[in-house]
């Protein structure tokens, strides 16, 4: 079980907009989706290396999950070279024609109008 960290108050994000936030000695990027569920990625672009994350593209993507059935899922779109994740698993959807670097996911919790961020990130596999 991770530790959660208290990030900051949900009103604090925007809808559909990124945040930068120091979780201990690294940063996360932020996303308050339009349900008001909140996702916390890397703030680290592995294919710019600059911490621009939260200034991406939020959207989603259909999916095909292990038993066959389509979903959306929530993805974001780094503002530099334009690739993008899915913000449940880290997955990169599209690479832009590159190797396939994932992101860091952090689970998160929003808590009588708090966000909790967990310390460290989940567990995930590139899904090449």
């Amino acid at each position: 079980m991770s530790l959660f960290v208290d990030v900051c108050a949900l009103a604090d994000l925007e809808p559909e907009r990124g945040a930068g936030a120091l979780l201990g000695d690294h940063q996360v990027a932020l996303f308050r989706l339009a349900d008001d569920t909140v996702r916390a990625v890397q703030q680290l672009d592995p294919y710019s290396r600059a911490n621009v994350m939260s200034r991406g593209l939020v959207g989603t993507t259909r999916v095909v999950d292990d038993s066959g059935e389509e979903r959306d899922v929530p993805t974001v779109t780094t503002p530099m070279l334009k690739q993008v994740w899915n913000m449940e698993t880290g997955e990169v959807i599209d690479s832009g024609g590159k190797p396939k670097y994932p992101i860091a996911v952090f689970a998160t919790e929003v808590r009588d109008g708090r966000v909790l961020v967990a310390a460290t990130p989940i567990e995930v596999t590139s899904g090449d």
